[in-house]
């Protein structure tokens, strides 16, 4: 069950990871893309989600409390998903809207993660110092 575990984080991970790197290091003109969907304070706010998702990310892949990690994800991808690919509001939808069904979709199932772990406990493995949360 450890490996399985792992084997799903880490793709899982990855996705932000990779968001993150670009949102840290192409911060002026992703803040344009920002500024022009409307988020206040643009530049700042594509820095600080870079680093949301690469703190989020890095809990996740290394197992160190990758239950809160998980759900920094999830408080993150929404609120993201509803200002910055809201399809309803374009002429040409399709990426947008493909775009926002991907963040949905990756919000959904990162809650599932802290309650997989919560109710698992240490049995899981492969996390350091186990989860935050304990439900079970």
């Amino acid at each position: 069950m450890d490996v399985l575990v792992l084997r799903g984080r880490i793709p899982f991970a990855v996705v932000f990871l990779s968001s993150a790197v670009g949102h840290l290091t192409q911060h002026k003109q992703l803040g344009a893309y920002a500024a022009a969907k409307g988020v206040p304070a643009a530049e700042a706010s594509t820095v600080l989600s870079g680093v949301v998702m690469l703190l989020g990310g890095l809990s996740i892949v290394l197992g160190v409390r990758a239950d809160l990690g998980a759900l920094l994800i999830a408080v993150f991808v929404f609120p993201a998903a509803l200002v910055m690919h809201a399809f309803w509001k374009e002429s040409d939808a399709q990426t947008e809207q493909i775009s926002f069904l991907k963040d949905t979709a990756l919000g959904g199932a990162a809650p599932v993660m802290p309650a997989f772990f919560a109710y698992a406990g240490h049995d899981l493995g492969l996390t350091l110092p186990g989860p935050l949360f304990h439900l079970g």
